[in-house]
């Protein structure tokens, strides 16, 4: 008997006492679960989005609109980039002030040419205040998910409040299931068997938040 077979046999006996006409899963687990713990306003729920991100050791930044694009010419400066991935659709004005190079995100580009680069600047789909964490769904001003996992350095801007929800559940709904999503949470990071954390294993080193309001 091959694994496969075994496998599916287990699931039969499991499934042995379940009547044919049994509601779906999705009719017979009741969703009263919380959407959001504690009741907060709009500005709390910022706030609250704010210190998770630092939390997780995300360098946050806060700024209008107008002054974003200096905003963003100062941090890719500061950070000594040279280059810097630009999404398709990101607004041309945002990296107005900057000096690095801007670099396409190209279906052809090579895990090597990316790894080159110094930084990237995207959008975001929805950032979660309850767990600190920025979602990407691939949409234009975001691209492709490999250029968020490559270079060591990554700039997401979050536009305040239209995009922060409290909590998983107000994400989820605003999301598209057919679309590829990445849940980031702070910078790249792992631990091991001591608990000596390491960044930039499997992403960005750097992770660096800006709250544009208006």
């Amino acid at each position: 008997m091959s694994s496969r077979e075994r496998i599916l046999g287990r699931v039969r006996r499991a499934l042995a006492d379940v009547p044919h006409d049994d509601p779906a899963y999705e009719r017979a687990v009741p969703r009263d679960y919380l959407r959001e713990h504690g009741q907060r306003t709009v500005a709390e729920t910022v706030e609250l989005l704010a210190e998770n991100l630092a939390d997780y050791r995300a360098v946050v930044h806060r700024c209008t609109d107008e002054q974003l694009p200096e905003l963003l010419a100062r941090l890719l400066a500061a950070h000594g980039s040279r280059s810097v991935v630009v999404p398709p659709g990101l607004p041309p004005g945002w990296l107005g002030a900057a000096d690095a190079t801007r670099v396409p995100d190209r279906a052809a580009s090579t895990p090597h040419e990316l790894d080159r680069v110094d930084s990237v600047v995207t959008g975001c789909a929805v950032a979660v205040a309850e767990t600190g964490t920025i979602v990407l769904d691939g949409s234009p001003d975001q691209g492709r998910r490999r250029i968020t996992l490559v270079p060591d350095h990554h700039i997401c801007v979050v536009r305040v409040p239209d995009q922060v929800v409290s909590a998983v559940p107000e994400a989820l709904e605003r999301l598209d299931p057919a679309r590829p999503s990445t849940w980031i949470s702070g910078p790249s990071a792992t631990s091991d068997i001591e608990l000596d954390r390491v960044e930039g294993v499997h992403g960005p080193r750097t992770l660096e938040v800006v709250l544009v309001g208006g």
